[in-house]
């Protein structure tokens, strides 16, 4: 009789044990993928695919998804040039692949006419998302971007190929790394929608000496907020260059407030900007597409027909 109720206590040892154990193993912290300047991957997206092209200053491949619009391959566009916006992923460390589901609203609205034919190129941000970070081997994400992906873009696809027909964007890191570049380098865009940005982090940072945590210190002044000050000295200046900003959250995002606090600092400081607050939205950019991804995508094409008349 004790071995046939054996079988039975084990049963329901386990029935009460594995509850407790799933739970422990669904609370622990996935570690992030590790790092890589390339991944492939095949998106179910017309006009979406991946490439990637040789870096020279770190000698290996680095990939990038890019969005060539309904027409671009057609013999009557040969001669036909397109602007370009560039999008930046969020997550540290990310991919280029991590938001290319993006690229089908952009798809759909270039199909039904809402917005002209534009590139879309989805970069990969390097192992600091969009920073450059010296102390670590290959992680000039920033550098790699500005210095050699845009140089390649422009020398591969028919591109306008200067600011007024270049934008950037993106959402969450990508949102800080679109504001720091934008601040950084205005003469080379026209047009900036960061979104979702963690603007408190990037306020550490400033008031720290570039310290974000004790293993992640950057260069004194590289961040949003000391690179804004800087931008908002040069304004009254003849050959200031004065690009187009939209800063958009939603409302429900871990990072509401603060993007609220540092919209309060841009008006301080002078700088001119669109803000899009989407009620209802967490910390997500498909989310936020779904629900306004018109206001966004508009908003570059107006700043390019606005550029090209200049």
């Amino acid at each position: 009789m004790l071995i046939r109720k054996l079988p039975c206590f084990v049963i329901a040892l386990t029935f009460c044990v594995s509850p407790a154990l799933a739970q422990k193993q669904s609370n622990k912290k996935k570690k992030p993928a590790p790092f890589q300047w390339v991944n492939p991957a095949k998106p179910n997206i017309p006009g979406l695919k991946h490439a990637t092209f040789r870096s020279r200053s770190m000698d290996l491949d680095v990939g990038f998804f890019i969005y060539l619009p309904p027409g671009y391959e057609t013999p009557i566009n040969a001669e036909k040039k397109y602007p370009v916006v560039y999008y930046l992923h969020g997550g540290r460390p990310g991919s280029e692949k991590k938001s290319i589901s993006l690229a089908a609203f952009v798809h759909r609205a270039t199909q039904s006419k809402q917005i002209d034919p534009t590139i879309y190129v989805f970069i990969n941000g390097g192992p600091v998302s969009h920073y450059n970070y010296p102390q670590k081997k290959n992680a000039m994400g920033e550098d790699v971007f500005i210095k050699e992906l845009i140089p390649h873009v422009d020398g591969t696809y028919r591109t306008i190929a200067d600011r007024s027909g270049r934008g950037i964007e993106g959402f969450s890191q990508g949102g800080r790394g679109t504001m720091r570049i934008i601040m950084k380098h205005p003469n080379l865009f026209c047009s900036a929608a960061p979104g979702g940005g963690g603007y408190a982090t990037e306020k550490r940072i400033s008031e720290e000496g570039g310290r974000e945590s004790d293993s992640l210190i950057f260069a004194e002044g590289y961040n949003t907020w000391d690179l804004a000050r800087s931008y908002s000295a040069t304004l009254g200046d003849d050959n200031a260059a004065n690009f187009r900003l939209l800063v958009f959250v939603g409302d429900k995002g871990f990072n509401y407030e603060n993007n609220l606090e540092f919209m309060s600092f841009l008006e301080t400081e002078g700088i001119p900007f669109e803000r899009l607050v989407v009620p209802n939205a967490p910390h997500s950019a498909k989310i936020i597409y779904e629900k306004r991804s018109k206001d966004i995508l508009d908003f570059h094409q107006k700043n390019f027909r606005a550029a090209t008349k200049n």
